[in-house]
């Protein structure tokens, strides 16, 4: 595996957790914050869902990209 594709692998969803956990979240808490049913937010980690994916970066600090380059290399490749 090149060092390209290593830097673009998805986050383990364990690490996503650890990661909201090392910021005082949960995913069901953020769920019930954002207005949404409490296992909402559990369907990012499985499958694309944009909404989803921007409040927990948002939680974590960082760009949704960076969590899932794989669901957004498309967008960059086309602008």
């Amino acid at each position: 595996m090149s060092k390209v594709e290593a830097t673009q692998t998805d986050w383990c969803r364990i690490d996503i957790v650890a990661a909201l956990h090392k910021r005082g979240y949960s995913i069901r808490e953020l769920s019930i914050q954002a207005g949404l049913k409490p296992d909402t937010l559990k369907n990012v980690l499985s499958r694309a869902y944009p909404k989803a994916e921007r409040i927990i970066a948002d939680a974590i600090g960082v760009e949704p990209a960076q969590i899932w380059p794989s669901r957004y290399a498309k967008q960059k490749d086309t602008h």
